[in-house]
């Protein structure tokens, strides 16, 4: 397939937003990973489990993947991990014998009392040079940039 010269000269990889948006994210990421693997021991993965089963008490592998937008095999490994550490306890899911509740084991439930703050704290000291409004702003139109994607606006 050719290219037009007029597609080669519209398209500036630097310029365009979904690559802007990928650098930025890998770039958080890579720093956020690298501390939460420091300091805990956890890959983002893993932290992002602990996270969201924190916040609903129980879930299902299906359901983590879901809202995370984590794909199958990253939730599986991620799940196998944080069982064997025992900060994750399955348990028999009655209504669907092929899959089981994941829930935080007391000793998960511990570490993320303690990395919810850190996490915190990260996130001020990534964005503190970004005044309150912009954030709020930012964050709403990633909020309609996902609506977007996946058709709810």
């Amino acid at each position: 397939m050719t290219t037009t010269p007029e597609a080669r000269a519209s398209l500036r990889l630097d310029d365009f937003l979904p690559y802007r948006m990928s650098i930025t994210t890998n770039l958080v990421s890579e720093l956020v990973a690298s501390t939460y693997q420091a300091l805990f021991g956890l890959s983002i993965p893993e932290w992002r489990m602990i996270a969201v089963i924190a916040e609903q008490d129980r879930m299902t592998q299906q359901m983590i993947g879901l809202k995370t937008r984590m794909d199958k095999v990253t939730v599986s490994r991620a799940v196998a991990a944080l069982v064997q550490r025992g900060l994750l306890v399955r348990e028999t899911h009655a209504g669907d014998r092929r899959s089981h509740w994941l829930a935080l084991s007391g000793e998960g439930r511990a570490l993320y009392d303690v990395v919810a703050p850190k996490a915190l704290e990260l996130e001020r000291r990534i964005f503190s040079a970004i005044p309150k409004e912009e954030i709020a702003a930012f964050t709403a139109t990633l909020r309609k940039i996902e609506g977007l994607v996946l058709g709810e606006e």
